[in-house]
């Protein structure tokens, strides 16, 4: 009896190991595949979050700078990166700037802020910023609005001096103007590439604060681009981004863009046209950025 008894138990047992095994085995061959759709659904997702937000940080905070390619890299599961190759277009011709390494996970995404940051150089004679990985110069805006700065360079002598060169330079004014009082002040030889809008009122006697600036390049149809500049600014704001953003848009989101004041604008042309700027009582601080020298197969756009 007590043998009988034994018998049966151990194949209960048997039986319901064999249960245990068998769900666990079905349960595995079922949960791994949806484990692995449901964490490709999550890190496509935040990858597309990632594009976006690459593309509306450049369209709002990147002077001049433009996305060549925005490939995956890494790519996995649980996530990757997004490598971003930028370049400057400075009067037709391209020049590189910093690559960004982004990376995306199921739960967030995280902009490679390091490259878009410029590096400082200081010395007892001068300073300037320049882009971290190409150690190219990077053109800096003054806002006129700031009495103080730690410096306010005026470049353009330097850089109209600069034969069968191209350049960019960041023109800062002296006050706000409307784009079309400025406009006219600008020579028909220079490309205005990115008009500066918006940054923050702060102390920058001891150096530069490091902020955001905000602008947008107006292109063949600054009307239209202003509209899509608003948008982007709106959707910016929705992050919490900065105080200067909402400022802007409560005190100019029902305007139109004629009256709307602007900061300064880059422009990029031959370095030799920049003279006709010099000594432009509009013009507060000149900074050169990025720089090509001519070559004879590429024609420069103006």
């Amino acid at each position: 009896m007590a043998d009988n008894l034994k018998k049966a138990l151990k194949k209960a047992k048997r039986k319901q190991v064999l249960k245990i095994t068998g769900i666990t085995l079905i349960t595995i061959v079922i949960f791994i595949p949806l484990f692995f759709k449901v964490g490709d659904y999550f890190a496509a997702k935040n990858a597309s979050k990632l594009h976006d937000a690459l593309d509306l940080q450049h369209a709002l905070t990147q002077p001049n700078v433009q996305i060549d390619s925005q490939l995956k890299a890494q790519n996995a599961i649980f996530g990757g990166n997004i490598v971003t190759n930028r370049s400057k277009n400075i009067n037709g011709y391209l020049v590189e700037w910093s690559t960004l390494t982004s990376r995306y996970d199921w739960l967030f995404t995280h902009i490679d802020t390091n490259e878009l940051i410029p590096g400082s150089y200081w010395s007892d004679s001068q300073f300037y910023q320049y882009d971290k990985q190409t150690k190219t110069k990077s053109a800096t805006f003054y806002h006129p609005l700031i009495k103080e700065y730690y410096a306010i360079p005026n470049e353009l002598e330097a850089v109209a001096e600069m034969d069968n060169y191209v350049a960019e330079v960041a023109i800062s004014f002296d006050r706000p103007y409307t784009f079309a009082e400025i406009e006219s002040k600008i020579p028909d030889n220079l490309n205005i590439v990115w008009l500066y809008m918006i940054s923050e009122i702060t102390d920058e006697s001891q150096g530069p604060s490091g902020l955001e600036i905000y602008g947008f390049a107006p292109s063949s149809s600054p009307e239209d681009e202003y509209k899509m500049f608003l948008k982007d600014l709106e959707a910016y704001a929705e992050k919490g981004y900065d105080d200067a953003i909402h400022a802007f848009l409560k005190a100019n989101q029902e305007k139109d863009f004629k009256d709307v004041e602007i900061l300064g604008m880059m422009l990029t042309g031959q370095a030799k046209n920049f003279k006709a700027l010099e000594n432009q009582g509009f013009i507060r601080a000149s900074s050169v950025g990025a720089t090509a020298e001519m070559v004879p197969y590429i024609q420069p756009d103006k």
